[in-house]
């Protein structure tokens, strides 16, 4: 199998981002009988679910090269479209139809991936991830209520769509009359970024906005901002004395110019607010995103600080660029080859094979 990807995979970007935890969709997209093709990094990968939990392993049946995700789940089993192989949790081949009466072959013919479902989606690693699945402090609080949005699918890298989400100085004219006045935009005051374990965090920023949260009403809004992994972002936003309205972000990174965005919206206000209302300016704010952010180029985002030019309201965008730099620089070697060589068949005139 040959990765048909868009991915530089020696760059710094590629580097930073294989060994991280990804979002790749919802749990509740994940049906028990029907296998759900998604996309990581460039790689076409398969989502399926057998009595051990969910599996995300590569679309792609080790037999004839056939992708896995147009089969479907039987007995347990995920069945190859092609011919009817099927293979168990366990990554092993329990079935050969056209061969009943013989062992199925001992090789390994799928690729599994590390996943796990937490806060209702599921996240998958490429490679080797260094942490638990970062944190979203309101998911455990019942004063907040908590709404999925999106996932908003932009034709644009997914690091310049997280340093979109973490910039507040362009709310005035991405955003005009929503997140802020085109007329009389807040000067952005400076603020300090931190690095520790956990990632990146701001100190407060605080700007005016006429229609700050789905109430529709003007706010002095104060933000704070945390990035737990290059492609994880969170804000909680200060709307009132009490209000907060916090989102957990993660962009899943399709390939090198393709992302989507999943998001959990988490607010302790607007009991009267229905779903479609929170929705309705959460879709708003991120397709006028998506116009701007679709625009930059290069697609991929800038590591070397020279190719920009920074002011100092764009401080966490500078430190988040450095930070991404220093995880691809630091990440440990990988091997791009996606399939390795089965085992040498005792007979050097056949291929491997079990017949």
């Amino acid at each position: 199998m040959i990765y048909t990807g868009k991915w530089d995979r020696s760059g710094l970007d590629y580097r930073a981002l294989h060994n991280q935890w990804h979002v790749v969709a919802r749990s509740s997209e994940v049906e028990k009988q029907k296998p759900l093709p998604v996309r990581l990094l460039g790689e076409d990968l398969v989502l399926w679910r057998g009595p051990a939990g969910i599996n995300a392993w590569k679309d792609y049946c080790g037999h004839r090269g056939a992708r896995l995700s147009l089969g479907c789940v039987r007995d347990g089993s995920i069945e190859c479209p092609y011919h009817g192989w099927r293979y168990a949790d366990s990554g092993r081949c329990v079935k050969v139809p056209a061969h009943p009466d013989q062992a199925p072959p001992q090789q390994r013919l799928v690729f599994p991936h590390r996943v796990i479902e937490h806060y209702g989606l599921v996240w998958v690693s490429l490679g080797h991830p260094p942490g638990d699945i970062p944190p979203f402090p309101e998911w455990k609080d019942p004063g907040f209520r908590k709404v999925y949005a999106g996932p908003y699918r932009y034709r644009a890298n997914a690091l310049r769509s997280v340093e979109n989400f973490l910039d507040a100085s362009h709310f005035p004219f991405v955003h005009a009359n929503l997140n802020g006045d085109p007329d009389n935009p807040d000067p952005i005051a400076d603020y300090e970024v931190t690095k520790d374990v956990h990632g990146l965090r701001t100190s407060e920023i605080t700007v005016f906005q006429p229609y700050g949260d789905h109430r529709g009403i003007p706010v002095t809004a104060h933000y704070t901002y945390h990035v737990f992994q290059p492609t994880t972002a969170y804000f909680t936003k200060k709307t009132g004395v009490t209000e907060r309205f916090c989102t957990f972000l993660n962009a899943t990174p399709v390939d090198e110019d393709e992302t989507a965005l999943h998001l959990i919206v988490a607010v302790n206000f607007g009991a009267e607010l229905t779903e479609a209302q929170i929705l309705s300016r959460q879709d708003r704010v991120f397709e006028q995103d998506r116009k701007i952010v679709e625009s930059q180029r290069p697609h991929r985002l800038p590591l070397d600080l020279r190719e920009e030019m920074h002011v100092r309201s764009d401080r966490l965008a500078v430190e988040y660029r450095r930070w991404v730099k220093a995880l691809g620089e630091s990440a440990p070697a990988f091997d791009t080859g996606v399939i390795p060589d089965q085992p040498a068949s005792a007979d050097p005139t056949r291929s491997a094979t079990y017949v």
